[in-house]
């Protein structure tokens, strides 16, 4: 394994991340493919075994049962100072805006609840999972600002944004001398590379780090068509992301595919190979065993730059599907918001 610096913040990170998606009591929850809690702690070991030390999870995962098995493997097989735990939070209610909760404390219930299911004193990274255009931005960075003070997290990132709302929450993080976001958790692989147009150069300028989900497209960049798993048959999320561009996506899988046959490597490796070269660490998530080595593997694979244009020319531009398709609020709409919140609050 290889570690890389995540960002601006201080954090050492393996450089592939175990995505904890899969793992949490399968009879709750969104999903019936997850893993119950002794074969996920079987997989978090093997990735311990393996060097990887950045885990990625988040409170709304199977009912918070995916932070409590991951709490579970590292409190038991790891020293905690060694590993870094990643989670997220979700926006406010309908019932927490009836009830008045504001964004502050909406932030410090889930941070409570999460370290309540991680049985640990602290978040390393913890992560705005969506943008919640019911919450003024202000209340949210003040929010999380507090309980990095606190001594409950150490630093923040976010997820499911585009590069003009992180830019503009980290200006009025900066004028306010709260902390700024220094990772970014977006939708970004080979089969959907629309982070390239503005997300990637704003990290590059900004060094804020790239981890992106859905490194394997859901599994797809890991295996030809028709070797299904569980997933692809049980999780409809995943097979909206990519049922439009059917025919461009079967192309550079099959190329792929071409690849690893020539290197005498896994699908899996070659996809994560690609990735490694754009972004700090990909989140790759694992319900198998060889799932684990095919992340680990892909650490020490370099591809050419003939591989990589190769892999790269049959891309067309995606549709943007699932909570990024969802965001109904304009910039224009969102400069409201802004002017709102950056009046007289700089201290």
């Amino acid at each position: 394994m290889k570690y890389i610096k995540l960002g601006n913040s201080n954090l050492n990170v393996s450089r592939v991340c175990m995505g904890c998606m899969g793992f949490g009591d399968p009879t709750i929850g969104m999903h019936t493919w997850t893993l119950p809690e002794k074969e996920s702690i079987e997989v978090i070991k093997k990735g311990l075994d393996n060097g990887i030390t950045f885990f990625d999870t988040a409170i709304g995962y199977q009912n918070g049962t995916s932070e409590q098995y991951l709490g579970k493997a590292i409190n038991e097989y790891a020293n905690r100072e060694d590993i870094v735990i990643a989670t997220k939070f979700l926006p406010r209610t309908e019932e927490d805006i009836k009830n008045n909760v504001s964004g502050q404390q909406h932030i410090h219930n889930l941070v409570n609840k999460s370290l309540d299911n991680l049985q640990m004193d602290y978040i390393d990274l913890y992560i705005y999972h969506m943008w919640d255009y019911n919450t003024p931005l202000y209340d949210i960075l003040e929010g999380l600002n507090e309980v990095i003070e606190e001594g409950k997290v150490r630093y923040i990132g976010i997820s499911n944004c585009f590069a003009w709302q992180l830019a503009k929450a980290n200006a009025l993080a900066e004028i306010n001398d709260f902390s700024k976001f220094v990772s970014i958790q977006g939708h970004y692989n080979l089969i959907f590379r629309e982070e390239e147009r503005e997300m990637l150069p704003l990290c590059k300028t900004d060094n804020i780090a790239l981890t992106p989900y859905s490194a394997l497209a859901s599994g797809r960049l890991s295996r030809l068509p028709g070797e299904d798993s569980k997933r692809l048959q049980e999780d409809f999320y995943a097979k909206l992301k990519y049922q439009n561009t059917e025919t461009q996506d079967l192309e550079i899988i099959r190329r792929v595919n071409e690849i690893s046959e020539k290197y005498d490597v896994s699908m899996t490796e070659v996809s994560l190979a690609w990735l490694l070269e754009k972004v700090t660490s990909p989140i790759v998530g694992a319900t198998k065993m060889h799932h684990v080595d095919g992340a680990v593997n892909a650490v020490n694979l370099k591809l050419s730059s003939k591989d990589m244009n190769y892999l790269e020319e049959p891309y067309i531009a995606h549709d943007l599907v699932g909570v990024m398709a969802d965001n109904k609020v304009s910039a224009s709409d969102d400069d409201k918001v802004w002017q709102k919140y950056t009046k007289n609050t700089a201290r």
